[in-house]
C-alpha cells in the first residue's frame, strides 16, 4: 500500500503538469499523512538539510566549468583538435564526434552542456560535407551522453551524496565503461556510415596537428588534473570542481582570452540558473527520500523482487529494465533522486557493490537522455538541427541499440567495470 500512495502521489501530480520538485514534496506529504505523522516542520527541516551537504557544492562548481569551457574557447579548441588528428578518415566527423565529446565529458560532467557544443561547432560541418542530418544529429546526441560517465560527472554527484557512496571510487569507475560506449559508437558509426556519400576534410600536415594539440594543451591539462588529483588524494571531488571551474576560468580569461570581463556577469548568471534547478530538485527529494525509508517503501519492493534476490543478474537485468522504462519519462535528475534512495538498499541486501552499481545506474540514466519524449539532449539537438523529434529519433537508433548492448554487456560481466577500477583506487 506504500508503494502505490507513492507513486500516486509522485506520478499524479507530474501527470497533471505540477513541476518535479513541487510533486516530490506532495509524494513525502502524503506519505507522512497515511503514516499519522504529518508536521510541517519535518518538511521544512528535510527541504533545508536536502541541501547542505559539502559534496553537493561540486555540483555548481562543475556547471559553471562547462559554462565557462563554451564560452571561453575550450569547446572549440578541443573540437579542432580532434578535427586535425582524424578528420580525415572516411566517416571522420563521426569519429571527431566521439573524440571530442570524451574529451569534453572530462571537462563539464554534463550532457546538456557537450550536446550544445557538439552540436553547435560539428553539425553544421558535418552537414555541410554531406552526411545525412538525422544520421549526423543522432550520432551527436549519442556522444553527449557520455558527459556524465566519464569523470567529472554531476550524475555521480547526486547518486554518491544521496546513497552515500565514494564519489572519488565512482569517478575512476566510469572511466573504462565511458570509453567502452565510445568504442560502440566508433564500431556503429562506421557501419551505418559505410555507404553515405561524403566530402573528406583534407588530410592535415604535421605542423597543422602539432599546432593544433599546442593551441588545446591548456583545455586538455584540465582532465589531466582532475583525475590526477582524485587518483592520489590531492583533493577530494568538491574540490575537483572549484579546480574545475577556476583553471577553466584562468584559461579562457588570461591564456585564451576570449572570455572578456563583461561577458563574467552572464556566464555566472546561467550557470547559477541550472544550479538553482538541481539543487532545489536535491532538497525537495530529501523529504521523499526521508520517507521512503521512514516508510520501508525498498522494503516493500525487497518483498516484490524477492524471487530475484538470489541472482544478482537478473536483479540487475530487471533494475535495468525498469530504469530504461523510468528514463522515457523522466529527466535525468530527478530518476537518481527518486529512485536511488528506493533501490539502494535492495541492492546491498543482494550483495551488489554500490559503485559498480552507481555505475550501471548511470549509464543507464544517461542513455534516458536520448530517449523520448523527455530526452533532454534530443531535445537540444533538435533545437540546434532544426529535425523534428520523428526524424532524429531514426537517426539516434543505431547507436541507442550500441548503447544499450554495452550496458548489458556490463551487467553479464562486471569484471568490465571492477577490474579497472580496482587498477585506478590504487
Amino acid at each position: 500500500m506504500t508503494v502505490t500512495i507513492f507513486l500516486g502521489a509522485l506520478l499524479g501530480p507530474m501527470a497533471l503538469g505540477v513541476p518535479i520538485a513541487f510533486a516530490l514534496i506532495l509524494s513525502g506529504v502524503a506519505l507522512m499523512l497515511y503514516l499519522g505523522m504529518f508536521d510541517a516542520q519535518i518538511v521544512a527541516q528535510n527541504v533545508l538539510n536536502g541541501a547542505d551537504s559539502f559534496p553537493l557544492m561540486a555540483v555548481p562548481f562543475f556547471l559553471l566549468a562547462g559554462e565557462v569551457m563554451n564560452t571561453g574557447g575550450l569547446s572549440r579548441r578541443i573540437v579542432a583538435l580532434a578535427m586535425a588528428m582524424v578528420g580525415h578518415i572516411r566517416g571522420g566527423l563521426g569519429f571527431v564526434a566521439i573524440f571530442a565529446a570524451c574529451i569534453l565529458s572530462s571537462l563539464s560532467g554534463s550532457a546538456v552542456a557537450d550536446a550544445a557544443a557538439l552540436g553547435a561547432l560539428l553539425l553544421p560541418m558535418m552537414l555541410k560535407s554531406g552526411h545525412n542530418p538525422a544520421r549526423a544529429g543522432g550520432l551527436l546526441a549519442s556522444a553527449s551522453v557520455i558527459g556524465p560517465i566519464i569523470p567529472p560527472s554531476i550524475g555521480f554527484i547526486l547518486y554518491g551524496v544521496v546513497g552515500g557512496v565514494s564519489i572519488t571510487k565512482l569517478f575512476l569507475a566510469g572511466i573504462f565503461p565511458g570509453l567502452m560506449i565510445a568504442a560502440a559508437l566508433c564500431v556503429t558509426w562506421l557501419l551505418v556510415a559505410r555507404n553515405e556519400q561524403f566530402e573528406l576534410p583534407p588530410r592535415e600536415s604535421g605542423a597543422v596537428r602539432l599546432k593544433a594539440l599546442m593551441d588545446s594543451f591548456w583545455a586538455l591539462m584540465l582532465p589531466v588534473i582532475i583525475i590526477v588529483g582524485l587518483k592520489f588524494g590531492v583533493f577530494t571531488p568538491t574540490e575537483a570542481g572549484v579546480v574545475a571551474a577556476v583553471y577553466s576560468l584562468f584559461v579562457s580569461m588570461v591564456v585564451y582570452r576570449e572570455l572578456p570581463p563583461a561577458q563574467l556577469f552572464h556566464v555566472f548568471v546561467s550557470a547559477a540558473k541550472i544550479t538553482a534547478v538541481v539543487m532545489f530538485l536535491v532538497a525537495c527529494a530529501a523529504v521523499s527520500a526521508w520517507l521512503i525509508t521512514v516508510a520501508d517503501v525498498p522494503g516493500a519492493l525487497a518483498a516484490l523482487v524477492e524471487p530475484l534476490m538470489d541472482n544478482q543478474t537478473a536483479l540487475l537485468i530487471a533494475i535495468m529494465v525498469l530504469i530504461v522504462i523510468v528514463g522515457t519519462a523522466m529527466d535525468m535528475t530527478p530518476t537518481i533522486l527518486i529512485m536511488t534512495p528506493v533501490l539502494m538498499p535492495i541492492i546491498k541486501q543482494a550483495g551488489i557493490d554500490p559503485v559498480y552499481f552507481g555505475v550501471l545506474f548511470i549509464i543507464n540514466n544517461s542513455i534516458g537522455l536520448i530517449t523520448p519524449p523527455v530526452g533532454t539532449v534530443l531535445n537540444v539537438i533538435c533545437g540546434v538541427s532544426k529535425l523534428s523529434m520523428e526524424e532524429l529519433m531514426k537517426g539516434v537508433m543505431p547507436f541507442l541499440i550500441a548503447e544499450l548492448i554495452v550496458l548489458f554487456l556490463l551487467v553479464l560481466f562486471p569484471q568490465l567495470v571492477t577490474v579497472p577500477v580496482s587498477w585506478f583506487g590504487r
